[in-house]
């Protein structure tokens, strides 16, 4: 029976990580294997710092070196992590972690509240430019205030009981607080080793000090980055992996050789094009579900993408079925909206109670041509050539091509395509050196706030060089709601503003495509995207 999950639509009570292989009986826990593995992934981030990092790129390492107060299990409920147990006040605004007694950094030092303490104000000190900051200032007590120097980091609602004991106090009660405390911005990072080199500590195996079950013992960047089995980790006795390699190759079609004449145990993506192959043939292939949309940013300030007439053109003259259906072989979903299906707030589920937003899966090429001409440019005629950026990956590639000529046809546009390696790419769109750009958002954590927040007004993580004080203070109103059924009606109310004005271009929503051998068991890769490794082992 070939092992392929084709689950793209995802209630809140079944919303599930793939766990490949089950769990297996205790005598078949091979002990003669040795236990390591080589994936592969496609490119890599130079920010490993959990406490600054949003990049999708970095999860490998973060992930399985580092751990929160929370983690999640196989269906992303909240379970304990680093912390053995925690309260919440009956008015759902104080948190109390208890730390385990045994939790330790991965030299032996022990892992403390005064850790945590300092790891959560450094991402709220706005001069360390954590791209994630918003998931702290806007919940935690005073921090909006402190992020924008109104008050000194002393008034934070963060306080440290004992060794073992943090206590933190909410602005609002936030009914998904602990699927937050579980992300990589609420992880531990040690003061002594950051401050001794705050630039370049997680970029060396020598100083990337963590928590988790596994450390890193190499680190070469462009090529690889090997971890080990942390022994101080608080479980490291249940940890069965000794070695992990995450090999670094960007061409798909070269990591699926690898994978096939069993260089490697696993992938992270295949070739779109060996989908329908793959499926046929492979116990080893998976298309698992997703919390992501991919899109493309719109530079609301660059002319004449300013105009919303020419940004409703350009996304109408899109055939999104095509795209999804030719590009990624049927992995995924024509997106109208930016907030994925599968996400569900008192029942109702965010996208169904949503709109498409005058979207439809085929092009609507007379509506699009129409609004060009109103904006000036009948048949295309005087538009300018603008810039098509993405980064080095085949089925972008393939992606922005068909959309490129898709509009040329369609409406008689011809956009200049350019193409850069990842961290080059990624720094001119953080300067917003870009005209029209592909992106995308994976959910940091299972609730619609994660793909709404992002497009405030003070998120770094805005990137589409817009912002609307009628959106902040929807995003706002939801995230101080308790109300389930205002909670969704606050955060219509923001992606409406979004979605309207089509500010972003969404195209479809992902699942993913990978591959994992069968010797390869108790590995998972959540609906978020991380790869998580503390539970697997290998069988002969």
């Amino acid at each position: 029976m070939k092992k392929i999950l084709l689950v793209l639509l995802i209630s809140a009570v079944t919303l599930t990580s793939a766990f490949a292989g089950g769990k297996q009986e205790a005598n078949e826990k091979a002990t003669n294997v040795p236990q390591e593995i080589v994936y592969i992934v496609n490119d890599e981030s130079s920010d490993l710092d959990p406490g600054t990092s949003s990049e999708t790129f970095a999860d490998p390492a973060i992930i399985n070196c580092f751990e929160g107060l929370v983690t999640t299990d196989a269906n992303e409920t909240p379970i304990p992590g680093t912390a053995e147990s925690w309260s919440i006040s009956d008015d759902g605004l104080v948190y109390t972690f208890t730390i385990r007694e045994n939790a330790k950094w991965s030299d032996g030092k022990a892992l403390t509240a005064e850790d945590f303490a300092y790891s959560w104000k450094r991402v709220l000190d706005p001069a360390t430019a954590a791209k994630n900051a918003g998931m702290l200032y806007s919940y935690i007590k005073n921090g909006s205030k402190i992020f924008q120097g109104e008050l000194p980091m002393d008034e934070a609602g963060i306080k440290v009981i004992d060794e073992r004991t943090i206590e933190v106090t909410l602005e609002a009660p936030t009914p998904y607080m602990l699927q937050m405390f579980a992300f990589r911005c609420f992880y531990p990072v040690r003061k002594d080793i950051v401050e001794a080199d705050p630039e370049g500590w997680h970029r060396s195996a020598e100083t990337y000090i963590s928590n988790g079950p596994f450390k890193a013992s190499e680190m070469n960047f462009g090529e690889s980055i090997v971890l080990v089995k942390n022994e101080n980790y608080w479980d490291a006795e249940n940890v069965k992996l000794e070695k992990i390699t995450f090999r670094v190759i960007s061409e798909l079609s070269t990591a699926l050789t690898a994978m096939e004449s069993g260089d490697v145990d696993g992938i992270s993506d295949v070739p779109a094009a060996e989908i329908p192959r793959l499926k046929a043939e492979s116990d080893a292939f998976y298309i698992l579900p997703a919390l992501g949309t991919t899109y493309y940013h719109f530079n609301n300030k660059v002319a004449p993408l300013n105009d919303n007439r020419v940004r409703e053109a350009l996304s109408l003259a899109l055939n999104r079925r095509e795209l999804v259906d030719t590009i990624t072989q049927g992995a995924g979903i024509p997106a109208f909206a930016v907030v994925p299906p599968g996400l569900a707030i008192g029942g109702n589920d965010f996208r169904e109670v949503g709109t498409n937003y005058g979207g439809s899966e085929k092009a609507n090429v007379e509506k699009a041509q129409k609004l060009l001409a109103e904006a000036g440019y009948p048949n295309g005629k005087g538009f300018p050539e603008l810039r098509f950026s993405y980064y080095t990956h085949p089925t972008v590639k393939k992606l922005v091509e068909a959309m490129h000529q898709m509009w040329k046809k369609n409406l008689g546009i011809d956009l200049k395509i350019v193409n850069a390696e990842w961290q080059v790419y990624y720094a001119d769109v953080l300067a917003m050196n870009y005209d029209i750009c592909a992106m995308g958002w994976g959910g940091d954590y299972a609730h619609p706030m994660t793909f709404l927040a992002i497009f405030t007004s003070d998120s770094a993580n805005n990137l589409s060089n817009w912002s609307d004080p009628a959106y902040d203070a929807a995003i706002a109103s939801a995230q101080s709601e308790t109300d389930s059924d205002k909670i969704l009606e606050y955060m219509h109310k923001a992606e409406d503003l979004l979605m309207n004005e089509n500010r972003i271009l969404p195209v479809y929503h992902r699942s993913y495509t990978m591959m994992m051998g069968s010797q390869v068991k108790d590995w998972r890769r959540t609906v978020l995207g991380s790869i998580v490794l503390k539970d697997a082992y290998v069988t002969e």
